[in-house]
C-alpha cells in the first residue's frame, strides 16, 4: 500500500465546506491550508459558491487538476457516496474525518467503506480521525491555529489512535524541541492500520523514529504489527493504553478497537524488539534520544554533575532501569583530576558519578566529558547541567556537543526545564544532543538506546 501521495500531498480536496458555518471542520481545514502550506487546497460544496474569494466545487471530480488527497468532512450518511466520487476522480486516497461509524455500532457503515476502498485499492485514514499533520505539506486537524501547539519539522512519526492523545503529544513535542516528520490520527482505522504505517515510515528516508499511541488491534493485526515492526529496520515506540479492566472498556468505547491481554502484549513487544513507553512523557523523551542516538550499547552510563545530589539521584535511577555505573579506580581519579582547572582539583569528587562541585566552570565539563569519551568502559555520558551555578554559562550546551561530534561517544544532557535557560538547551539541540526535563527522563533516554535492539 502506496502511502507517499496522501502523507504528502500537492493537491488536496477538503470535501463538505460550509457557506455558513466558518466553524465546520471542513472549513476550518480548508482555512488553515489555503496558502499556509506547500499542499494546494480545493474547497467542495455540493451547491459550489465562493468562500472567501476562491470557488468552491460542487464535487471533487469537477476539479480540474489531479488530487492526491481527500478529507471528507461530511455526515457519515453521505460519506460512502462521497468515497465514490474520490475513487472516480482518480484520488489517490483520503482521510475521513466524520465519526458515527463502528465507534458507535454502525459496523455496517463502516464495513461498506472498506468494501469500496479494497475493490479499488483506494487507502484511506479514519474514519472519526483527525487524519494528518505533515509539515511543511499540510494539516488536515479540524482545530483552528489559534488553539494549536505545532512542533516543527523532524524525523519522528507519531501515529495515534487517538486525536485528542495525538494533540497532547504533539504539545510535548514541542516543548521538548522534538521534530515531526508527520503526527496521524488513525481514529477507527477501518482500512490503512498500524502496520502500514510501519512499511511506509520504514522506508520513509525523512524518518528516524516511529511512535505509536495505540489502544488495540483488530483480530490478528497485533501480530501482523509487530513483524514489520521487527523487520522495519528503525526505532519503534508504543504507548498502550487498555492495560486495566477498567481502561480496556474505555477503549471498546472509544475507537471499537479490541485491547486484548496487555501482559501480552507487552510480553509481545519486548519479544520483538518494540520498545514500550510507560506514559506519555517516555514515548516523547525515548522518541527524541532515538532520533539522535541508533546504535544501541550495553548500558554503562558515566555522569558528570556540579550537584553531588542530582548525581545520586541518576546512580539509583540507572540501577532501577538496568544501567550500569562503572567506577574509577585511583589511577583513573589522578588521570582525571589534572585535566581540570586548579580551583577545583582538590575538591571534586573524580569517581563515577563525578561531582565537578559548583565551582566548576564550563572547561571542567567539557574537560571530563573528554575524558569520559575516551573510556572504553562508557558507552553513554550523562551531563547533568546546572545552569544556576556560577562557572557555567549558556554556551555549555554547544561546547558539550561538539565534544560529542568529535569523540563520537553518545551524550545526554538534562537542564531545568525553565525558559531563562532556553538558549543553553537549544545549544544541545543544535549539535544532536538529546535532553532531559528532569533526572529521570535523561535517564530514561539512556535506556531507550539501550532497549533499541532488534530481533
Amino acid at each position: 500500500m502506496d502511502l507517499s501521495t496522501i502523507v504528502k500531498p500537492r493537491t488536496m480536496a477538503v470535501i463538505g465546506v460550509s457557506l455558513t458555518r466558518d466553524d465546520h471542520p471542513a472549513n476550518v481545514i480548508f482555512q488553515k491550508n489555503h496558502l499556509r502550506h506547500k499542499v494546494k487546497v480545493f474547497g467542495v460544496n455540493e451547491r459550489g459558491g465562493v468562500l472567501r474569494g476562491e470557488k468552491l466545487w460542487t464535487n471533487i471530480t469537477e476539479i480540474p487538476e489531479p488530487v492526491d488527497l481527500a478529507v471528507i468532512a461530511t455526515k457519515a450518511e453521505f460519506v460512502p457516496k462521497v468515497m465514490e466520487d474520490c475513487i472516480r476522480a482518480g484520488a489517490k486516497g483520503a482521510v475521513v474525518v466524520s465519526g458515527g461509524f463502528s465507534e458507535v455500532g454502525q459496523t455496517a457503515l463502516q464495513d461498506r467503506l472498506v468494501s469500496m476502498a479494497r475493490e479499488a485499492e483506494f487507502p484511506f485514514i479514519g474514519p472519526n480521525c483527525l487524519g494528518i499533520y505533515a509539515p511543511p505539506y499540510m494539516d488536515t486537524f479540524f482545530v483552528p491555529n489559534e488553539r494549536m501547539v505545532k512542533p516543527g519539522e523532524g524525523r519522528v512519526a507519531l501515529i495515534s489512535q487517538s486525536g485528542g492523545i495525538l494533540v497532547d503529544h504533539m504539545v510535548l513535542c514541542a516543548a521538548e524541541m522534538v521534530g515531526l516528520s508527520a503526527g496521524i490520527s488513525i481514529g477507527n482505522k477501518a482500512f490503512v492500520k498500524e502496520c502500514d504505517f510501519v512499511r511506509h515510515f520504514g522506508n520513509d528516508p525523512d524518518t528516524d523514529v516511529i511512535a505509536f499511541y495505540l489502544e488495540g488491534f483488530d483480530k490478528n493485526d497485533g501480530r501482523e504489527f509487530a513483524m514489520a515492526a521487527s523487520q522495519c529496520g528503525k526505532p519503534v515506540i508504543v504507548l498502550k493504553s487498555g492495560k486495566t479492566a477498567a481502561g480496556t472498556k474505555a477503549v471498546s468505547s472509544h475507537t471499537a478497537s479490541m485491547a486484548g491481554n496487555y501482559e501480552v502484549f507487552s510480553a509481545v513487544m519486548a519479544q520483538y524488539g518494540i520498545i514500550e513507553a510507560k506514559d506519555e512523557f517516555e514515548l516523547v523523551s525515548f522518541a527524541e534520544s532515538l532520533s539522535c542516538y541508533r546504535t544501541p550499547f550495553e548500558g554503562n552510563i558515566g555522569i558528570i554533575t556540579g550537584s553531588g545530589g542530582h548525581g545520586a539521584l541518576a546512580v539509583d535511577a540507572c540501577i532501577s532501569q538496568g544501567l550500569k555505573v562503572p567506577p574509577l579506580d585511583e589511577k583513573e581519579k589522578a588521570e582525571l583530576r589534572q585535566v581540570l582547572s586548579p580551583p577545583i582539583r582538590e575538591i571534586a569528587t573524580c569517581t563515577n558519578p563525578i561531582d565537578l562541585t559548583g565551582s566548576s566552570v564550563d572547561d571542567d565539563f567539557v574537560a571530563a566529558a573528554r575524558y569520559l569519551s575516551g573510556r572504553d568502559d562508557i558507552d553513554c555520558i550523562l551531563a547533568l547541567v546546572l545552569p544556576y551555578l556560577p562557572g557555567v554559562t549558556l554556551d555549555l550546551g554547544a561546547r558539550l556537543g561538539m565534544v560529542c561530534q568529535q569523540e563520537g561517544k553518545p551524550l545526554i544532557a538534562y537542564v531545568p526545564h525553565v525558559e531563562k535557560y532556553q538558549i543553553l538547551i537549544e545549544g544541545f539541540v543544535s549539535t544532536g544532543i538529546p535532553v532531559g526535563h528532569s533526572v529521570d527522563a535523561a535517564v530514561h533516554m539512556a535506556e531507550a538506546i539501550r532497549r533499541n535492539k532488534r530481533c
